[in-house]
């Protein structure tokens, strides 16, 4: 595949780029000329960037409404407060089988141009096909919920992955305890990520490898969130949504909210979904670079020097995964020819775009379980 005259985030020099079994091979400031058989695409006015990396998510919640109706003080109060007043509502979603859930939150992440995501929880052994489900971590829920945490931190047979756990998601000293805790019984002196960390100190912050920051789920919760203008200084920051029970579908309003906390400046905050996220988990992507992973997104280009935060889904003309299209815009359609036989058409605030697979039909069998499952409104299919 060639794409010729794009321009990556943050620079007017635009660049081509010919990508090969399932890399990039070929990046050059002057056209990539095509060989016989070789699919050719040219762009105007169009900005490419690293397929995102969403560093927290639970793929099989992301059919549930927000859930919650006050404030919290941590997430064990939260988590006790649902179960009680919204068992009907949690008992419809989870008639649902796990691998309709999980499929529809693969495709939230990738509807958003999301090419990598870490899913916590049990693993769910998802095939790659669409996006990157990454679970090669040592999973932990929490100290609040896991019941044996001590000796799970402490499995010698897991010792080379890192430690994905969720961590101080709260405001009261309990929140900071937690995570003193935690490092305290870090006997292996294991790779430490931690989610949330919105009761985390500097000092804290000194013993993980890399704080998931999801503010948009933070503020729901707590009406705060992780001071990563501090923890920055002392731990890699990266960005994660959680699920659609506290936060919203859309990735890019996650990012819209954290940039205008102003706690990350536009570069740390790109980052975090890219390069810093690919690092931290040890992937082969997050950059364009040749030799790397051809993960990469294509957009519409916002006149203003606001481009890559002013993206929405609408706005994604391309999203390439392991060198392989996955969604496109109705506008390539007379460059790309037949490939939209594989594809799904569906609308984005009525804007088209080819999806790969049946999303129609995943809907249609998670609304044989639960006919008002909660789908983005703004999200239809054709008749």
């Amino acid at each position: 595949m060639i794409i010729n005259n794009v321009k990556p985030v943050n620079s007017n020099q635009p660049i081509n780029i010919k990508i090969d079994d399932g890399k990039i091979a070929e990046i050059s400031s002057s056209p990539i000329i095509a060989g016989d058989g070789v699919l050719h695409l040219e762009f105007n006015n169009a900005i490419i960037f690293p397929g995102l990396i969403n560093s927290h998510d639970h793929l099989d919640f992301n059919l549930f409404p927000q859930l919650g109706s006050q404030l919290y003080n941590n997430y064990t109060e939260w988590g006790k407060y649902i179960h009680e007043r919204y068992k009907p509502e949690i008992a419809e979603v989870l008639k649902i089988p796990v691998e309709l859930r999980s499929k529809w939150g693969i495709y939230k992440n990738l509807l958003c141009g999301v090419t990598t995501v870490i899913n916590h929880g049990e693993k769910l052994g998802t095939a790659n096909d669409l996006i990157n489900v990454f679970e090669d971590t040592h999973c932990i829920h929490s100290v609040g919920f896991e019941k044996r945490w001590k000796i799970k931190l402490n499995n010698p047979f897991k010792k080379h992955l890192p430690v994905n756990i969720h961590v101080g998601e709260g405001v009261d000293m309990q929140s900071q305890n937690e995570i003193g805790q935690l490092i305290k019984w870090n006997i292996l002196i294991r790779r430490l990520v931690g989610v949330h960390a919105v009761a985390m100190t500097e000092a804290q912050a000194e013993r993980f490898e890399a704080v998931v920051w999801c503010p948009q789920s933070n503020y729901f919760l707590l009406n705060k969130t992780a001071p990563v203008d501090l923890l920055k200084n002392y731990t890699q920051i990266l960005l994660g949504t959680d699920s659609t029970l506290t936060s919203e579908w859309d990735v890019w309003k996650h990012l819209q909210s954290a940039r205008k906390s102003q706690l990350l400046n536009d570069n740390e905050l790109y980052n975090a979904v890219t390069l810093n996220a690919a690092q931290t988990w040890r992937l082969n992507n997050g950059e364009i670079m040749q030799g790397k992973d051809a993960d990469l997104v294509i957009a519409k280009s916002a006149s203003n020097n606001d481009a890559f935060y002013a993206i929405t889904p609408t706005d994604l003309l391309l999203v390439i995964h392991r060198g392989e299209i996955r969604l496109f815009d109705e506008k390539l359609l007379e460059q790309l020819g037949n490939i939209k036989e594989n594809f799904s058409e569906i609308y984005i605030n009525g804007v088209c775009k080819y999806v790969q697979g049946n999303l129609p039909g995943l809907m249609a069998d998670i609304r044989k379980y639960h006919p008002n499952a909660n789908f983005p409104e703004n999200i239809t299919i054709a008749d």
